[in-house]
């Protein structure tokens, strides 16, 4: 499971650095930083990738506790 996530968050940060290399100008960041806007829009995106990774490190904390519950009953079984 972890092997998967830091596979999968390797690749985003692939696909979505590469792109960026071969832009040499983008008028609306420019814009953006002038105005001081940027920083809402980072600010935003940091607490949205916060918020996932939260989700996601709750999701794996539950499926452990299933999969500890499951390997109880598979011994108990047997």
């Amino acid at each position: 499971m972890i092997r998967f996530i830091k596979l999968l968050t390797a690749g985003l940060f692939f696909f979505v650095i590469l792109p960026v290399y071969g832009q040499s100008q983008v008028e609306m960041a420019d814009k953006f930083r002038a105005e001081g806007k940027i920083y809402v829009v980072v600010s935003i995106v940091l607490i949205i990738l916060a918020g996932l990774i939260f989700y996601l490190f709750l999701m794996d904390r539950k499926v452990k506790k299933l999969e500890k519950l499951v390997s109880g009953q598979k011994k108990e079984t047997n």
